[in-house]
């Protein structure tokens, strides 16, 4: 039997923070869909194609991990997957507040259970946003997200 899980985002962009939540859920479920959130209500930097496209690449030397498009509901793309349960990487106790109503909505209408994992110390601190931030004034954001994407934000900022 197979054991995967959906891990949702906007990864606007992926972070190495995001990749750290990938790697260990590929290294405890069979197959881990990577769902990219097409949410019409933000401006993203970075296109829904890119963003998939720098998920693949980030991604490409991970076995079971696949990357999705999706808008609407997450428990929607689950329940057309087949898959019962979500991924989610919590950095601080504001996260776990806003993800634990997630998860108690997306329990109550489709079944779907959500499992927490704590990010690793190295990246609490990280966030798609706060790259940005970082990348728009000129920082140097290379250790914090994948080669592609660093070199997509120079060019985006510059």
């Amino acid at each position: 039997m197979t054991v995967a899980v959906v891990y949702p985002g906007s990864f606007d962009p992926v972070t190495n923070g995001h990749l750290d939540v990938i790697e260990r859920a590929a290294e405890g479920f069979d197959r881990v869909v990577v769902a990219v959130l097409r949410n019409v209500s933000k401006r993203p930097l970075f296109t829904l194609d890119e963003r998939l496209d720098l998920l693949r690449d980030a991604t490409a030397a991970l076995p079971g991990v696949e990357v999705i498009a999706f808008e609407g509901l997450l428990v929607d793309v689950c329940r057309d997957l087949g898959v019962g349960l979500i991924v989610k990487g919590l950095r601080a106790a504001a996260d776990f507040e806003y993800e634990l109503q997630m998860a108690q909505m997306n329990r109550h209408l489709a079944g779907v259970d959500t499992l927490f994992l704590p990010t690793s110390p190295a990246w609490s601190y990280l966030s798609s946003s706060l790259v940005k931030e970082v990348a728009r004034f000129g920082g140097d954001v290379a250790d914090l997200v994948p080669p592609a994407v660093a070199a997509l934000l120079r060019e985006r900022t510059t």
